[in-house]
C-alpha cells in the first residue's frame, strides 16, 4: 500500500511542477491537463484507505473524499477566474470544502478547552488579513469575508486534531500543517487578486497541493 502511495506522490509532484511551469509560461492548454490532474492524484491517494479496507479510518476518508471532489471543482473553476462569475463559483467550491474539512475534523477530534487560546490568535489572524484585503475587495467584501470566517474555522478544527486521542501524532500534524499550508495558499490568491497582483503568485500551487497532499495522507498514515 505504502509503495503504491509513494508512487502516487512522485507522479503528483511531478504533475505539480508541470503546472506551475505552464502557469508561468501562460498555457491555457496544459493548465487546462495538469491542474485536474494533480487533484485528481490527490484523492486517489485518499482512496487508498478505501481500496486496501482499512476500516479504522473508513469513515473519515469518506469525508476527506467528498471535500477533494468539490475542491476540484474550485480548481476547474479558477482555470476561468479572469471571469467574475467562474471566480465566485470556485469561491464557493473551496468554501464547501472547507466547511467539509471542518466537520470531518470536528467529528474525529471533538471539542476541547485547550483550543480557546488558539481561536483567539486565529481570530486575530482572520481580522488582519481581511482589514489588508478590505479596500480592494469591492461588491465581494460579505463573500470574502463568509470564506476567510470559514477557512479560518477550518485551521481551528484541523489543530484541534493535536488534543484528540482519534488521530495519532503523526495524523494530527499532517492535518494541522496541511490546513496551514491551504490556509496560506489561499491568502497568497487573496492578495494577489485583492491587494497587489504579483508575477510569482503561482507558487500559491505549491502550497496548496502540498496542503492537500496531508490532508491526504492523513487518511493514510
Amino acid at each position: 500500500m505504502l509503495s503504491i502511495c509513494s508512487v502516487a506522490i512522485v507522479l503528483l509532484t511531478i504533475a505539480v511542477i508541470l503546472l506551475i511551469r505552464a502557469g508561468f509560461q501562460k498555457n491555457k492548454n496544459q493548465i487546462y491537463i495538469y491542474k485536474p490532474l494533480s487533484t485528481t492524484w490527490v484523492i486517489l491517494i485518499a482512496l487508498i484507505p478505501l481500496l486496501f479496507k482499512q476500516d479504522m479510518s473508513v469513515g473519515y476518508s469518506i469525508w476527506i473524499i467528498v471535500a477533494l471532489l468539490f475542491s476540484m471543482g474550485g480548481d476547474i473553476a479558477l482555470m476561468f477566474q479572469e471571469k467574475a462569475q467562474a471566480f465566485r463559483i470556485g469561491l464557493l467550491f473551496f468554501l464547501i470544502t472547507h466547511i467539509l474539512y471542518a466537520v470531518a475534523f470536528s467529528i474525529f477530534a471533538g471539542m476541547n478547552q485547550q483550543e480557546l487560546p488558539i481561536i483567539i490568535v486565529l481570530g486575530i489572524i482572520a481580522a488582519i488579513c481581511y482589514m489588508y484585503l478590505y479596500p480592494g475587495l469591492g461588491s465581494m467584501k460579505i463573500s470574502v469575508l463568509l470564506y476567510i470566517l470559514t477557512i479560518t474555522y477550518m485551521l481551528n478544527r484541523a489543530i484541534a486534531t493535536q488534543f484528540s486521542p482519534n488521530f495519532s501524532n503523526r495524523q494530527a500534524w499532517l492535518i494541522t500543517i496541511g490546513a496551514g499550508l491551504f490556509y496560506i495558499s489561499d491568502l497568497i490568491l487573496a492578495i494577489n487578486r485583492f491587494r497587489i497582483s504579483f508575477q510569482y503568485n503561482r507558487i500559491s500551487l505549491a502550497f496548496y497541493y502540498s496542503g492537500q497532499l496531508l490532508i491526504a495522507l492523513s487518511t493514510v498514515l
